[in-house]
């Protein structure tokens, strides 16, 4: 969780930061669905569940993003983990990660990650995906740490409810304002990276956007604003091909 900043430290210079958006930017794919494939090996769902999870996510991914399709697949996600206990979800996403998520991992977007902690940099990655998910990353990689989206919790039960908004589109502009403040960073010296349009907001908040693995529409918006543009699909393609 975000630290609130002392009066003392608001005196300090302003820091900078690096914000890394997670599902195909530092990840093949969607995060979400290797979460409900370890899910559903757990026995949290059924494997009819399991499908139509699976599906949903098909077509999120393909089709794209919008507000619509979110909802929908949020509150799916939210009716299998609903009811399960806390202790049990924090295994699964140790398990999510070592099983899955460390096969996935973009080894540029990690390195890019990387050199911005070298050079004394806060790097955060900033996720749609459940709160746990997104910290077991950020820890396994030794970044600073992760904003996701936060299932409530009660006596050490899933609710099925959320606290606050799914971290996506502007509400990841918000988050980025929100953690600047606490922690007396400074977004126009900052950076951040996202394979999606959906992610402008949070693009156009910092001094520094980077585009990585963009979607057309943010392609097309990144050469007009001539933002560095990283495609490593590309590279892997012409890679496997050579």
């Amino acid at each position: 969780m975000p630290s609130k900043s002392s009066p003392a430290a608001k005196d300090q210079p302003k820091k900078a930061a690096a914000f890394f958006d997670v599902d195909n930017t530092i990840l093949r794919g969607s995060s979400s669905f290797l979460f409900g494939k370890s899910a559903f090996e757990r026995k949290f769902f059924s494997r009819k569940d399991f499908w139509r999870f699976a599906l949903a996510q098909a077509r999120f991914i393909w089709k794209g993003e919008n507000n619509n399709k979110l909802a929908s697949l949020k509150d799916r996600a939210l009716s299998l983990v609903e009811g399960h206990r806390v202790r049990d979800l924090e295994e699964l996403v140790d398990e999510v990660y070592d099983r899955h998520i460390k096969l996935k991992l973009w080894p540029e977007t990690v390195r890019l990650a990387k050199d911005h902690i070298s050079e004394g940099r806060e790097v955060w990655l900033v996720t749609a995906a459940p709160q746990e998910l997104g910290d077991v990353i950020a820890k396994r990689l030794n970044l600073t740490g992760a904003i996701g989206t936060k299932v409530e919790r009660k006596n050490g039960i899933l609710t099925g409810q959320l606290v606050g908004k799914p971290v996506h589109g502007p509400a990841k502009r918000v988050a980025i304002k929100e953690l600047a403040k606490t922690r007396n960073l400074s977004l126009k010296k900052s950076y951040a990276y996202s394979d999606s349009h959906n992610d402008l907001p949070m693009l156009t908040a910092v001094g520094h956007p980077v585009a990585v693995n963009p979607d057309k529409i943010l392609t097309r918006y990144a050469k007009a604003a001539d933002w560095p543009i990283y495609d490593f699909k590309k590279r892997e393609l012409k890679a496997n091909r050579d």
